[in-house]
């Protein structure tokens, strides 16, 4: 038996977002120049702002979209808005990042309520520049039906995070 399980189906992201994919390009997601990795854990305070997303390749006439997800809205126990939709950038040409993309839906940052959430970012290959439009909701958004709508096929690269509510405590204790 394998050690070295991939970190996306330990986290259930397989299975619950995606299916089993071959990674094939680099995705680099950071806060506040905190560079995440499968299973991080992070405070919705350090989310606020959308991330920096870098993206490897070769050639700028090739073009991603990013999805951004959380499947475990509203609560874990009850993820009755599977999969939430956080953000979704189209056009972003190889080797570069999100800001030179075309943001369809806008940036919301984390706010979970109830329990651990997991917030997916995942990377398709477009068939071509402005092949891909905005869903009209962000409430049980479908990141495999989106995928099939637009011709995207598997990803080419995923990443996640964990995050939960931040507890405030107040006052001093005497």
């Amino acid at each position: 038996m394998s050690r070295n399980r991939d970190p996306l189906a330990v986290g259930r992201v397989i299975g619950d977002v995606l299916d089993p994919f071959t990674r094939s390009i680099s995705l680099s997601i950071s806060y506040n120049n905190r560079a995440i990795n499968n299973g991080y854990e992070l405070k919705p305070s350090q989310t606020v702002n959308q991330p920096r997303v870098d993206i490897g390749g070769d050639d700028l006439r090739t073009f991603y979209t990013l999805v951004m997800v959380d499947p475990d809205a509203p609560s874990p126990s009850d993820p009755t808005l599977r999969e939430y939709l956080h953000w979704l950038v189209t056009d972003i040409p190889a080797t570069t990042g999100a800001t030179f993309g075309q943001e369809a839906v806008s940036y919301e940052s984390p706010r979970p309520t109830v329990g651990i959430h997991r917030f997916v970012f995942v990377l398709f290959r477009q068939q071509g520049r402005q092949t891909v439009n905005a869903p009209g909701w962000r409430q049980n958004f479908k990141t495999k039906d989106f995928a099939e709508l637009y011709n995207l096929g598997s990803p080419v690269a995923a990443v996640y995070f964990n995050c939960q509510r931040e507890i405030i405590s107040g006052g001093s204790r005497r």
